[in-house]
């Protein structure tokens, strides 16, 4: 079993919790799916988001989502000039018998923009 990093990240359009959590639901959920992630082989997550969210913790919807037993953090993105706005992202530490190829990364709405090969259309 090897431990591996899966990403995603998700744009939300306002600066609500309620928005917040639905964006990081849906990123979460999608991972899950494309990877097969059982809550009791996820080592930790991290969360980061841009500045201009802070209405809510995204850890919140992956602890209703069962990941009680998991070390989750939730940091700030680096406030690069131009970069991204309203996004959320993830990194989570999976242990896993998946290849490296094997593992799905998700990157939806506008953060497609980042990672356009791993884009997903909804």
């Amino acid at each position: 079993m090897y431990c591996r990093g899966i990403r995603g990240a998700t744009t939300v359009e306002n600066n609500t919790r309620e928005e917040i959590l639905a964006a990081t639901r849906e990123l979460l959920q999608l991972l899950i799916e494309k990877n097969e992630i059982q809550p009791e082989n996820i080592a930790s997550a991290i969360f980061s988001l841009t500045a201009d969210l802070d209405a809510e913790f995204p850890a919140v919807e992956a602890r209703k989502l069962g990941w009680t037993d998991t070390a989750l953090m939730c940091t700030r993105e680096i406030p690069v000039p131009g970069s991204l706005q309203k996004c959320i992202r993830v990194l989570i530490h999976y242990n896993t018998t998946r290849s490296i190829q094997e593992i799905q990364h998700v990157y939806i709405h506008g953060a497609v923009s980042l990672r356009p090969s791993f884009g997903m259309n909804l």
